[in-house]
């Protein structure tokens, strides 16, 4: 990427967001797009189209996600899986349609087996019954 490439981080506030963040900011890219959950609904289809078709990001980093705990993640099982369906979709199909250069989309953490072996390689994501907590 150019230094003075525009880049939008999507989650810029989480765990992987902040620290792509840090990186970014280290290697001294300083054309960074953020947006809040208040400020950008990204589960909001037109919500997202305007925003691409304002800001016309060349970059894409999609750490975005409705997240939670235990808790959360049982009791709110379809809420959390369309949120984050919703998202992607929308996310991927504007960087499409406003010729995003590059898009990276971080997929859930929580694809591991239930009895990976550890430490866990790549090669063993999806080869198992997945952690129940996490099914949606």
């Amino acid at each position: 990427m150019e230094k003075d490439a525009k880049i939008y981080v999507a989650g810029h506030k989480g765990l992987a967001g902040s620290a792509i963040m840090l990186r970014l900011r280290e290697l001294a890219y300083e054309n960074i797009v953020m947006r809040t959950h208040k400020e950008l609904d990204l589960t909001s289809q037109a919500d997202v189209e305007e925003f691409f078709e304002k800001e016309n990001p060349e970059y894409v980093f999609l750490a975005a996600a409705k997240v939670g705990g235990i808790l959360a993640n049982t009791t709110y099982k379809a809420e959390f899986i369309y949120d984050n369906i919703m998202i992607g979709g929308n996310v991927i199909h504007s960087a499409h349609k406003y010729g995003v250069k590059k898009l990276l989309n971080l997929g859930s953490s929580c694809i591991y087996p239930k009895l990976a072996p550890q430490p866990m390689k790549e090669d063993y994501l999806l080869t198992g019954t997945l952690e129940p907590t996490n099914e949606p």
